[in-house]
This record gives C-alpha cells, sequence and structure tokens, in this order.
C-alpha cells in the first residue's frame, strides 16, 4: 500500500516506520503524505489505542527532510513545503491517540521535528538529534523554533538551533527533549512496553488528559483548570470510569473499552 513507509498493527498498538534506508530516512513530500495517511487511518481505528513512529535502520531515525527536493524549490514552493510538513506533524500531535517516537539513530532537521511532534521520545544512547539547519543556511521550518523551546527552555533550543550542534539520546534526557535513553537493542522492547502500558488505560480518558496537556501551553492556568475540570465531567459520564471504579473496588484489572 505504501512505498515509504512500513505501516502495521499490533494488539492495539500502531507501528510506522519510515523506510527509505538508503538515503537515511529522508522525508520528501511522498513520506509526508503517506505518514499523513497512516496517522488518519490510525485515528479512525478503534482498536488502536497508541502509535509507535521509528526508523528503518540503525542508523537513521529520520536524518531530516529530502535535500534533493528542497535545492531547488522556489521562495513560493518552500513556504508550501513548509506548511505540509507543519500539517503532518500536527496532525501526529494532536491525535487523540498518544504517539511514541522509538529514535533510533540520526534525527536531525525534519526527523528531529518528527519526534517532537509525538508524546512521548525515547532514544538510543547512540542517537544523534539536533537542529542542524543553519549549517545549510537555512533554519527549522517543520515545528523545530516552536516545539523546541517548549520542551527544553528558549536558552537551550536558541543554542541548539543557532549552533547547529548535535546531542546523544543520553544528553537530549538530560536537557528534557527525550523521556528516556537505552541500548539501541532494546530501544523497540522499550518502546512496545511504553505503549502496552498506555494502551491498557482508559482511551477516553487518556485521549482527554493528552488534550488538556497539549492545550496548557497555550492558554492560561486559569483557563487550563476550566478545561481540565471540563475534562473529568466527561471522564465521569463514560463506562470506563464506571469500569475503572469498580475494578478498584473489586481489586481487578480493569478492562476498558472506550465507552
Amino acid at each position: 500500500m505504501y512505498q515509504t513507509i512500513l505501516y502495521e498493527k499490533k494488539g492495539g498498538i500502531g507501528l510506522i516506520t519510515v523506510n527509505r534506508p538508503h538515503i537515511y530516512n529522508a522525508l520528501s513530500k511522498e513520506v509526508l503524505g503517506e505518514l499523513l495517511d497512516a496517522v488518519n487511518d490510525l485515528e479512525q481505528d478503534s482498536e488502536v489505542r497508541v502509535f509507535i513512529i521509528t526508523g528503518s535502520s540503525e542508523k537513521a531515525f529520520v536524518s531530516g527532510a529530502d535535500i534533493n527536493e528542497l535545492q531547488n524549490l522556489t521562495p513560493a514552493g518552500a513556504v508550501n513545503q513548509m506548511y505540509l510538513g507543519q500539517q503532518v506533524f500536527s496532525r501526529i500531535e494532536q491525535s487523540s491517540k498518544p504517539s511514541i517516537a522509538a529514535v533510533n539513530g540520526y534525527a536531525l532537521g525534519g526527523g528531529c521535528e518528527l519526534a517532537m511532534a509525538c508524546d512521548i521520545r525515547i532514544a538510543a544512547r547512540s542517537a544523534k538529534l539536533g537542529q542542524p539547519e543553519i549549517n545549510l543556511g537555512n533554519m527549522p521550518g517543520w515545528g523545530g523554533t516552536q516545539r523546541l523551546p517548549r520542551l527544553v527552555g528558549t536558552a537551550k533550543a536558541k543554542e541548539l538551533i543557532l549552533t547547529g550542534d548535535m546531542i546523544t539520546g543520553e544528553e537530549a534526557v538530560a536537557i528534557g527533549l527525550c523521556n528516556h535513553a537505552v541500548d539501541l537493542e532494546v530501544l523497540m522492547d522499550k518502546a512496545f512496553e511504553m505503549a502496552e502500558k498506555i494502551a491498557r488505560r482508559g482511551p477516553l480518558s487518556v485521549a482527554y488528559a493528552k488534550k488538556a496537556v497539549h492545550f496548557s501551553q497555550e492558554m492560561s492556568v486559569e483557563a487550563g483548570m476550566v478545561m481540565e475540570a471540563f475534562g473529568v465531567g466527561l471522564c465521569v459520564s463514560t463506562e470506563d470510569q464506571t469500569e475503572g471504579v469498580n475494578a478498584f473496588l473489586e481489586k481487578r484489572k480493569p478492562v476498558f473499552e472506550g465507552k
């Protein structure tokens, strides 16, 4: 079905693998379109609770945008290309399904921006992350100037963007860019372990909580707490909440159905 990604579903977990190892999984228009299509499919599948995005080789998660496409763009074409990537990454970020980036290698430029659009980032210790566009006389265009400061703070974001320096998976954890750093050999095990844990939670409460956290960056604390309160009100009305409370009282594990 797809030419540039691998897409499968395993027991409530979606797995998207960018599959262009010959050019370090660089993001082209075709890759972006297929990513968008896969995420839209995941969003509509009630059996999928969470999804993982990774790269197809040990060397690269996603090395960045496809330079072959970028080098001949007109100014207007470049703007449209940036809008396309922003649309796809925002779709990932705003999905009701939680997403995990399993960063197995180079996550540079658009690759780092793709990882930042995911809710949780787990990196190999040996992975390299960064926004090196400045080294090519350009700048981040798929959300790097917006998401990176929110994750690591303005000062550190400026340092990484203005120097173009790369950091390891362990350094990314230290500054708050990634959640965990593990040996490459166990990266996917760790990602699936996290995904399975989230998949066992109530999908409606997970979606509402994710939305509240996302919008906390865009509104005042007071407005965010109003949204939080209404989220709790919605959760109380669900069968999942009844199941969760009953399971707690009966000392058993809950079985959530997203109702």
